[in-house]
């Protein structure tokens, strides 16, 4: 049995990503049940023994592989990777047809307004509701709102900040949405998050106060061109 055909069956039988580790875990267990489970040493398949020291790099090489064969043959499905492993999935040129068997699952189509609100805590996450107002320039409660309602951004945590606002970020949904598997195949990910961009005046970091103020207590008479710390003639 061929180590590509035991991958085939693996991801055959879930429709949940399955991370390389998970599947060369799989593949080494169930070949060490099998050569513990026979009797004699000489019942056990030739095949098995290769399957004991299966690793990550001899998996990937097997999806490699299948997923050729099914370009050489023109198959509808191939192999995808997503953010928690891999998958066997329609081909995109197919999604319209397989999209009818799912009449109630409508695709997420974002307006512009949302769209620019999305690419903002994409790129610079985890970002407050004020910060992207300070880039946007209008109020993106409703957008937001959207977003998350949609599974497309999810609430980080809160800024270290006056008030505790809420932090935004993109989910799993938002890379299968878009067809990546992790933020930094976004286009242009690394330039844009370096791009200066305007800020809430709460995340302004408050300039450092002069080093010379004035005191508050009151200060001796000196005599005119006398130096301060030089008393004075009576």
């Amino acid at each position: 049995m061929e180590l590509t055909a035991i991958v085939e069956a693996l991801l055959f039988a879930t429709q949940e990503p399955l991370p390389l580790t998970q599947m060369a875990t799989a593949v080494k267990d169930t070949a060490k049940d099998i050569q513990e489970a026979a009797n004699d040493p000489t019942e056990v398949p030739s095949w098995i023994e290769p399957l004991l020291t299966v690793d990550e790099l001899s998996i990937r090489a097997a999806i490699d592989d299948l997923i050729a064969h099914y370009e050489k043959d023109g198959r509808a499905f191939t192999i995808a990777e997503r953010p928690h492993g891999w998958r066997l999935c329609a081909r995109s040129e197919y999604a319209e047809w397989c999209r009818a068997l799912f009449p109630g699952k409508k695709v997420q189509r974002l307006s512009q307004p949302a769209l620019e609100t999305l690419a903002i805590i994409a790129y610079r996450q985890p970002i407050t509701k004020a910060g992207i107002e300070a880039v946007r320039g209008v109020s993106v409660d409703a957008m937001v709102q959207q977003l998350v309602d949609k599974g497309l951004i999810k609430i980080e945590g809160r800024a270290e900040l006056p008030g505790k606002p809420l932090l935004y970020g993109t989910t799993d949904a938002f890379l299968e949405h878009f067809a990546v598997k992790s933020l930094d195949e976004l286009p242009n990910a690394q330039e844009l998050r370096r791009v200066k961009l305007p800020s809430a005046p709460e995340e302004q970091t408050p300039a450092p106060p002069d080093e010379k103020q004035l005191s508050l207590e009151p200060q001796p008479n000196v005599s005119e061109g006398a130096p301060a710390d030089t008393p004075t003639d009576a």
